[in-house]
């Protein structure tokens, strides 16, 4: 009788090939950051990226020479358009190599490079078609991270108040730190969205709007002088004009005339 150990195949099937590490490009949007960009810089998990673009939107200080010296990729405006503006430019210089994965994080040091790995996993194995590195996932970690509690209520409820319009259960919609593979931003017209801060916004609607898969991984924050953030009144602005861009939505969605440029 024949054991089972001497059992084999005879034409044994070999083991699968390794996928290829998909091709990730890492974009900067930066104003007034030389300070903190080479550390930003320095603590991105390099063996994993391809190229580090860092757009410059027309930045009073030397982020520019800092990047060139870095030897980074690097797109100067020659004025300062705007957060949206800036993000135009990162995404389209992004789509012009062949690359399979974005990353865009803020150079200013307020969000951990570490986790990008863990960004590219989930897109690389199909789970999602955005990743957003969230500062609310960890009970407490934004509120110990330095984060301004009006920040973090206004957070809460416009994030709340998102998910209500959108049918998500996002734990926030406000994060800077953002992952896409190549076919979300080759659909998304966001060369259509806003110059300003909102733009952010706009693009996770119609992410969500058009099917796209959103996934989320917890990041750290640190909040201090260097970090860019928006001050009390800009936040006011850009609340007003996030819940303009969700009326925007249930209007698309009833068949009014929305600027959601979902079609």
């Amino acid at each position: 009788m024949m054991s089972v150990s001497e059992v084999v195949s005879p034409n044994p099937m070999p083991d699968p090939e390794p996928k290829a590490r998909p091709k990730v490009v890492v974009v900067m949007p930066a104003y007034n950051a030389e300070k903190t960009l080479e550390y930003t810089y320095r603590s991105i998990p390099l063996g994993l990226v391809d190229e580090v673009i860092v757009v410059d939107d027309g930045s009073r200080d030397q982020t520019s020479r800092v990047a060139r010296d870095l030897g980074l990729t690097t797109i100067p405006h020659p004025h300062n358009a705007g957060y949206g503006a800036n993000q135009k430019t990162c995404y389209t210089a992004a789509l012009m190599r062949d690359v399979e994965i974005i990353v865009m994080l803020h150079p200013d040091g307020q969000y951990d490079p570490a986790i990008i790995p863990d960004m590219v996993a989930v897109l690389a194995n199909g789970q999602a078609d955005v990743v957003l590195g969230s500062r609310l996932l960890t009970p407490g970690g934004a509120l110990k991270g330095g984060m301004p509690k009006y920040k973090f209520l206004a957070n809460r409820v416009l994030t709340g108040i998102e998910n209500l319009v959108l049918g998500q259960r996002l734990s926030e919609y406000h994060t800077g730190y953002r992952a896409y593979t190549r076919r979300v931003l080759e659909t998304i017209p966001f060369l259509r969205n806003s110059n300003d801060f909102v733009f952010d916004t706009q693009f996770l609607f119609q992410t969500i709007a058009m099917g796209f898969r959103v996934a989320e991984v917890p990041v750290s924050t640190r909040y201090f002088s260097e970090a860019s953030s928006i001050g009390f009144g800009s936040s006011v602005k850009y609340g007003l004009a996030t819940l303009g861009v969700a009326a925007g939505y249930l209007a698309h969605k009833s068949g009014w005339h929305s600027r959601l440029y979902i079609h």
